[in-house]
Formats: structure tokens, sequence, C-alpha cells
């Protein structure tokens, strides 16, 4: 037959439109995503830039009134001051003239409000001069601390550890200068304790000079009311004062105790009598060493001592660097220095540690447009205070906005490589788990429908489609099972056919033993060619002939119409079992395990059920043991009839077992009978099931056994 070309071929691969949209899509959700990630880093570029700016702005604002303040101006006097350590105290310029150390109030809020004290636990200590020479050269020492009782001194007395006292030590130009001041209680109608310090040359413990120091001025005053200390005061037990008061803590109460002294330096009035005009503050300020301590009665620890540890200073111009952005700079001169002069200080912004972000990030940002990021960003402001005006020059740096958010965007970046990660993801996994399967369904598919076309009509069976690898329960996987089955079917109906055509020859060994022998025994008797009855021996066997191409055997068999009646299994049997020995089978024993009745009948074809008792009793004298007998046995239940035929013998193959029923199979190593075609069981099933029976079989322990099922009927045939 010649090859005839299909109308239509299917493709090789994926059309190329369904592949294009698919890439397209997802690069349009890539691109989509790069382009929204970089649209919202702009804006938050821009955004920053304005927040930054606000900030900027915010920052002068805070550090000008800061400044401006008189803790400010107190910094700005006072650039150095923490310079070569906290303790022993240096004397401050204060932003004010002097300070009216005979008020308390006035002298609290004068420290308070310029903020120089230094803080304590559970005392404080502002050590400072005025800003205007003219107002005198003296060291004010003002501050608070914790006590009991005071103690006064008597007049007259010279014995000065019997009372409260302070003792002051002042180191400048090489010089030591000391003062001790008892404290001499004054009677104040008003509340709490009040009274001078008068100072006295320092001699050490012993008794002082019988004149004061004229220019020694101090008062100290105690709150009636306790105070609250986090620590507690030492306060050594008191002999009794001049005044009759004793200095003993009977009622345990420490109360807040505030002084307020100004110290004499002869060395400052020396130089304001000088012909020339004084430079004040003196260049050596910071270079004066202050010390303070609080004596209580007696000879024991002080109740203050300025050189102690865990003091805190006052607010610095270094304070400010916290206020400042990352990348700003502040500094401050003074107006009128010469240009090359430094400045009195500069501060930087810090850096935020720990936290990075990547370079390509950060140039990425740098080429983001923004309206305005290219102007610098600057503040000068002036401060004026009593000794001079203060420039101050704030700068910004907009590289740190590019830093800040590139941090940000360091920490957004891994969201969105997360999401392009996942467009890819997704892109990979239907191209190959779909594009690709696809792919090699529709190749497959192509090959088996050339090989339909090619092959087809040869009557040879189709390529194999192997769908192996298309395991799995998407649907692809169960258009491929089903693609599959239905292939397989396709091949084993291509298969059958071609036995089938092949079973032609067996046909003829099948039916021929039934009819073509007795055709030829007739044959022999007409055998003169003038005689009328050879030609019509002649036209049956042409008829038989022509007859055996029209159905497989199996066929035959299944076409077969059964005469099904009301038959005596139990006669039945004992007949077969008589008779076994003409039809070549010997040893065959019928056991009868019914109740004894008369007749039991089942619905079958007596010749047919026949055929199916022999077929099996020939299958158990092939295999069964020499010597040993066949039993047939007949059981009954309440609707059923069972036969079962057991031989010893060898058991059947595992591989045997669901095959052994069917048409054309027969055990290979059986060698006895070269004649058997795998026929006999399959008629017993088709006999069975026409008579609707049953038939089995299983293994035993010592060989196999064959069970026919048969259903009972009440009587017999009428």
């Amino acid at each position: 037959m010649s090859w005839t070309p299909l109308r239509w071929q299917l493709p090789g691969r994926v059309p190329f439109g369904l592949r294009a949209f698919f890439r397209g899509a997802f690069l349009l959700l890539t691109l989509a995503t790069l382009a929204l990630a970089l649209s919202v880093l702009k804006e938050e570029k821009q955004l920053s830039w304005r927040n930054y700016q606000d900030g900027f702005r915010k920052n002068q604002a805070q550090i000008v009134a800061q400044l401006r303040h008189p803790s400010g101006q107190l910094a700005l006097l006072n650039p150095n001051a923490r310079e070569g350590g906290l303790t022993p105290l240096r004397p401050l310029v204060l932003p004010f003239s002097a300070i009216d150390f005979d008020d308390k109030t006035k002298a609290q809020q004068a420290v308070e409000m310029a903020g120089c004290s230094v803080q304590y636990p559970n005392a404080t200590l502002c050590v400072a001069v005025g800003n205007n020479a003219m107002a005198g050269g003296f060291i004010y020492t003002v501050g608070s601390f914790n006590s009991g009782e005071l103690v006064g001194r008597s007049v007259g007395e010279l014995d000065l550890t019997t009372a409260h006292r302070a003792l002051v030590t002042v180191v400048m130009r090489g010089q030591t200068f000391g003062w001790i001041a008892p404290f001499e209680k004054t009677a104040d109608p008003g509340p709490g304790v009040r009274g001078r310090l008068t100072g006295f040359i320092d001699g050490a413990t012993g008794p002082a000079s019988s004149r004061p120091v004229r220019d020694f001025r101090g008062w100290l005053w105690q709150d009636n009311r306790c105070a609250p200390t986090a620590a507690p005061t030492p306060e050594p037990v008191a002999s009794q004062a001049a005044d009759g008061a004793s200095s003993g803590t009977a009622d345990n109460c420490i109360k807040r105790s505030f002084f307020s002294i100004r110290l004499p330096v002869e060395l400052f009035r020396d130089e304001l009598f000088k012909p020339t005009r004084p430079v004040w503050p003196p260049a050596d300020l910071d270079q004066i060493q202050v010390r303070v301590q609080m004596l209580a009665p007696g000879n024991g620890e002080p109740l203050f001592d300025s050189n102690s540890e865990g003091a805190t200073p006052p607010f610095s111009l270094r304070d400010l660097t916290p206020l400042l952005l990352p990348g700003e700079t502040l500094s401050i001169r003074k107006v009128g220095a010469p240009d090359n002069a430094p400045d009195l200080l500069l501060l930087k912004g810090q850096h935020l540690d720990g936290e990075t972000s990547s370079p390509w990030l950060e140039r990425l940002i740098r080429k983001l447009p923004a309206d305005g990021f290219d102007a610098p960003l600057q503040a000068v402001e002036t401060i004026n205070t009593a000794t001079g005006s203060f420039e101050l020059v704030l700068k910004g740096d907009v590289r740190s906005v590019n830093r800040s958010l590139g941090v940000v965007a360091t920490r957004v970046s891994w969201f969105v490589g997360a999401m392009l990660a996942g467009i890819l993801l997704t892109w990979w996994a239907i191209e190959l788990h779909m594009i690709r399967r696809i792919t090699v369904l529709t190749k497959r598919a192509a090959a088996i429908a050339r090989n339909i076309n090619e092959q087809g009509a040869s009557g040879q069976a189709l390529a194999q489609l192997d769908l192996s690898d298309f395991r799995g329960r998407d649907e692809l996987a169960l258009l491929a099972g089903v693609l599959g089955d239905l292939m397989q079917r396709v091949n084993d109906d291509v298969r059958r056919e071609r036995i089938r055509v092949a079973q032609e020859k067996d046909q003829w060994h099948a039916v021929g033993h039934e009819i073509m022998s007795p055709l030829q025994s007739l044959m022999v008797l007409h055998g003169q060619t003038d005689d009328p009855s050879h030609r019509y021996i002649s036209r049956m066997q042409q008829a038989v002939r022509v007859l055996y191409g029209s159905a497989s055997p199996s066929e035959a068999f299944e076409s077969t119409q059964l005469q099904i009646q009301a038959l005596d299994i139990r006669a039945f049997l004992q007949h077969v079992a008589g008779n076994a020995t003409h039809a070549g089978i010997e040893g065959v024993v019928f056991e009868d395990d019914s109740t004894g009745e008369d007749a039991v009948w089942v619905r079958a074809d007596e010749y047919s059920l026949e055929d199916v008792v022999t077929h099996v009793l020939r299958n158990a004298d092939r295999y069964r043991q020499k010597g040993s007998a066949i039993t047939i046995r007949l059981g009954l239940d309440a609707a059923t009839a069972r036969v079962t035929l057991f031989n010893v013998g060898p058991p059947i193959e595992a591989e045997l077992m669901g095959r052994i029923f069917e048409y054309g199979v027969s055990d290979p190593t059986d060698t006895r009978d070269v004649g058997q075609r795998g026929q006999g069981l399959f008629v017993a099933r088709t006999y069975m099931a026409k008579m609707g029976g049953t038939i089995e079989v299983r293994n035993e322990a010592d060989g196999v056994c064959f069970t026919l099922g048969l259903e009972r009927v009440a009587h017999g045939p009428s």
C-alpha cells in the first residue's frame, strides 16, 4: 500500500506565540518591579532631602537658642573647659560680671542659669570668675552639700575644729593660697540656719590667726527640712559648741546646706592697677586649680571634697555633637580674629555604627535626580556676649542623605531581590516544568502521528510512547498518563490483531480435529472422482477452509450458545469419575461432602460442564505427582454447589497465577505435549461464565486445587 500523507501534522514544539507570551509577561513583570523600586527610591530621596533640610534648620535653631542661653554663653566663654581633666576644678568665666554672693536666692539663680555647677553625689560646686575685670579680681565658689545640724564657732574661739568650716585652696602661677573659713551662726528670724564663713589664712588644723582676711566673704545657709540623700554623709560627733547647741544628729536628719564664697586673689588685683589695660579673662585661667572642702567639727573625713570622684561636668560646646546629623559640621570662631587663626571649636556629626550600605546602591542613589539636591546647605549665625561676638557656621552634608538612604535601600533591596527571585523562579519553573514538558510531549505525539501514517496500514505495532518521566499530580501529568494508557490500549489491540492473524493456522488444528478427520474418512470412502459424493465432500472441505478465516478459536468459543438446564451434580460427578479411565485419566476419586440428599440440582449444560471438568482433569493429570490420585470433592452451601479438583504436585508460579485462564497461555517448561496451545483453561472459564458459575485456582501446601462454583436450583427438570 502506498503512503498517503496526513492532512495535518502535530508541531514539533510549543508554538512561538505561547512561549513569547510567557517570556514577555515575566520580562514585563521584572521590569515593572525594578521600575517600581527605582520610583520609590527616587521619591524617598526627595522626601529624605526635604526632611534633612527641615532637620538642618531645626538643629540650627536649637543650637543657636542653646548658645544664646547663659549656659551656652558659659560654654562659648570657656571652649576648652574640659581639657586636662575635670578635677581639680578650674575657674570658668561667667556670662555675668559678678555674683551677688550675699543673697542666697540670687546666687542660686546665677549658677543655675549659667549652668556652671559641677555635680557630685549629694553635692554641687561652681568655681567661676566674672566677665568684667572692673568688678574686681575675685574667684567665686558657690555650691551645696549635705550635712547634719550645723555647728557654729563662738566669737573669739581660736580652735576652728569645733565648728563646721570650709577649707579652700588655690594654686596659680607657681603659688598656693589657702583659706579656712569656720561657720559663725547669726540670729535670723527666718526658717533654717544662716551664718557667715569668716576667712582666715589657712593654718592647717591648728589655731588660726586672730585677724580674718578682710576681702574674704562667705555665707552658709541650711534648710530646716530633711534632704533625700543618695548616699550617707559622714558626720562625726562634736563637742558642745560655744553657743550651747550640739552638732550631733540626734534625730538622724541630713539637711541641705548651701554656701557662697568670694575669694580675694591678690595676683588679679595687682594686674588691675597696672598702667596697661588688663587682659580679662586671664590667659592662664585654665591653669588655676581650686579645691574646696567642707569639714565637720573634729578631724574626720570631709563632708565634701571637690577633688572626689564621680563628678559630672557642666555643659560644654562638645555636648552639641549629638545634635549634629551625620556629616554635619559646626565651626565656632571669634569675630574679629585673624583669618589664619584656628577655630575655637570644630564639631562633626557622628555616623551611625553597625549599619552598612551597598556601594552600588549608593552610586545609584547619587545618580537619581532630586530638586535642589545639588545646592550647598550652610547657615551662619552670630552670638553676642559681654566679652565679644562669636560666629557659628553650620554646614550640612548631602552625602549623609545618600548614605542614610543607602542603608535603608540596602535593607529593602533584600525584599526587592526576593520578589525578583520569585519571578525568575516562577518563570524557570514554567519553562522547565511546563513548557519543556509540553514540548517533549508534543514531539513524542508528533512521532506517534508519523508512525501511524507510515506503519498503520502495514499491520505492524505502533511505536511505544514512553511517558514515564511525566509522573506527577498536575494536569499535564494526568493528560500524559491518559495518553499513555490510550496508546497502550491501541498497541494492545494491534498486537491482539496480529496474534489473531497468526492464529489462523492454529484454528485449523483446533477445528480440524473435530471436522476435517471425518471428512477425510468420507473422502476415502468416496475417493472416485466420478462419485457424486466426492464433489459434495470437496465443497464441504472448501467451505470449512473459507470459514476458518472468519473468526479466531477464542471468538468461536465465546460465541457458543449453551443449553442450560437443571443437572444432578452428584450423579454427574460420579459418572465423570467413573468414566475418566476411558478418557485416559487414571486415579480419579470422587468424594461427596454433601448432606446426603438424593439429588443436588444445579444450573448447567451437561456437555459443556463435562468439557470443563475434562480440561481441568487433563491439566491436573499433566502436573500431578506420579502415582497420586486426583480428588473430586462435592461441597454444598445455601446457594452454591462447590466442586474442588485437587492434585498433589508442584505449585503454580506467582507470575502465572493470574494469567492461566487467558487464551494462549501455557507452561513453556512443559515438553510432554507439544500440541498444547493454552486454550483448555480458557474454554473452562468461558463455559463456566456462560453457565453463571465461577472457576478459581489456589496453591495449597502439597498441590494445586481448582474450585468450580455452580448455582443451585430447588428441583430438577419438570
